[in-house]
């Protein structure tokens, strides 16, 4: 017993997931607007059987009572030139035929008994203001025979005399009954197509909304590396598949850039954070004269306000990077650049037991003005130094240039170290 419960609770799970999908797609929006698009179709095709309707049975009617004209017009002329006894000829003579012809003749006495035609009594409907009435007529023998309406126009003749010409309406009802049939039944398959091509509709755009929702989880759960799927049909659907896989390799580079930002920090503040710590432990451990420890502070101070300005361009970098505007650009003087990096890593050079040369044939405030970010032109200097520094063997020599190469100004830092394996220089310079 336990095992047959065991199995039957997949069947159940499959029940249960298609309740959930089948509830899900009724719930959704694209549902309820195809909802929407099936009550506008049903109502244009109800409308369009309403109006074929009423002109198909106007104009069957304008038929009938065209040929009760023509019939009343065909008695009148044998009754002026023949008299009453022509008159009942013609209505005699038109009766015989009346079962091809579908015609109503009857006349009657004064006291509206019949005297000839094919109707047995004078109907008891009411006649209207101009002499049409409509009432229920016998017609036929067997299976064709039964009730139906009948349409005449009745006369008033002389000696109190009482003529009906008219048409049995079969023709007209059972048209009428045809369209009905085909209106319902029209109606009925429009609301069926609707609905189903509503359905697939839903199912379709909500395989896609899927799928770009799983795709999104599968990034909020940490695989920045996922993208959403094309389907290479060029839809709207694609387009905003594209737009979002643009974007989210827009965050990754900036994600990608956070860390960069970070390493450039964790590397550029690392070695000037420990020349402080080791000039200060070293001062404090050996030097007791009061100018000696103030000129070392006042150094100490300037290396913390070039720190400052190393973070915060380091930060511009990131801003750079990440497209800031240039609203901050202003003129920069290459040559006064060089001469400040060489003011301040000219003596840490010496330190370090390595040459420091500079070179500039571009003379100040001339050509050598450009628009751009002084700070982090400055830090792309000190970078450059600092690994040139860190790179070199004891006795070498850095080299700082500014010159002018074909119609452009060519600023480089060069040294004797080992330089960039081939391999890794496509990753240091992207």
């Amino acid at each position: 017993m336990a095992l047959q419960t065991i199995e039957k609770a997949p069947e159940a799970r499959r029940f249960k997931s298609a309740g959930l999908s089948v509830r899900r797609l009724l719930a959704s929006k694209t549902f309820r607007l195809a909802l929407l698009y099936l009550c506008i179709m049903s109502a244009a095709a109800l409308a369009l059987l309403g109006y074929i309707y009423w002109s198909t049975t106007q104009a069957v009617s304008r038929q009938i009572d065209t040929t009760i004209e023509a019939e009343i017009k065909g008695l009148a002329e044998q009754f002026n030139q023949l008299g009453m006894v022509g008159l009942v000829q013609g209505i005699n003579r038109r009766s015989a035929t009346a079962e091809e012809t579908r015609g109503l003749y009857l006349l009657a006495d004064n006291n509206f008994k019949r005297l000839a035609g094919n109707l047995t009594q004078w109907p008891e409907a009411e006649v209207s203001e101009d002499g049409w009435v409509t009432f229920l007529v016998e017609v036929g023998d067997g299976a064709e025979g039964g009730l139906n309406f009948g349409r005449a126009r009745v006369f008033e003749l002389r000696n109190g005399l009482h003529l009906l010409v008219g048409h049995d309406i079969h023709e007209r009802t059972y048209v009428e009954g045809l369209i009905r049939d085909t209106l319902w039944w029209g109606l009925a398959i429009v609301v069926a197509l609707s609905l189903v091509g509503g359905l697939l509709m839903s199912r379709l755009i909500l395989a896609r909304v899927d799928t770009i929702n799983q795709t999104s989880q599968e990034i909020m759960a940490g695989d920045l590396s996922r993208r959403v799927p094309l389907k290479g049909t060029g839809d709207e659907f694609d387009q905003l598949a594209k737009n979002l896989n643009a974007m989210l390799d827009q965050i990754e580079r900036l994600i990608a850039g956070i860390k960069q930002v970070s390493d450039n920090i964790a590397h550029d503040l690392r070695s000037p954070l420990a020349r402080l710590r080791s000039r200060l432990e070293i001062t404090l451990m050996e030097s007791s004269d009061e100018a000696q420890l103030r000129e070392v502070l006042n150094r100490t101070i300037g290396e913390a306000d070039q720190l400052l300005q190393t973070f915060n361009s380091l930060l511009s970098i990131a801003e750079a990077e990440a497209g800031a505007p240039r609203e901050r650009f202003e003129a920069v003087d290459l040559a006064n650049l060089v001469d400040d990096i060489n003011e301040f890593y000219g003596p840490v050079v010496e330190e370090q037991d390595l040459g420091f040369t500079l070179a500039c044939d571009v003379a100040p405030g001339g050509a050598g003005v450009i628009q751009g970010d002084h700070n982090l032109l400055f830090q792309a200097l000190a970078n450059l130094i600092e690994n040139a520094i860190k790179f070199s063997e004891p006795g070498g020599e850095i080299a700082l240039s500014l010159r002018r190469d074909k119609g452009e100004l060519l600023l480089s830092v060069a040294d004797r170290g080992p330089g960039i394996p081939q391999e890794a220089r496509d990753k240091v310079m992207g």
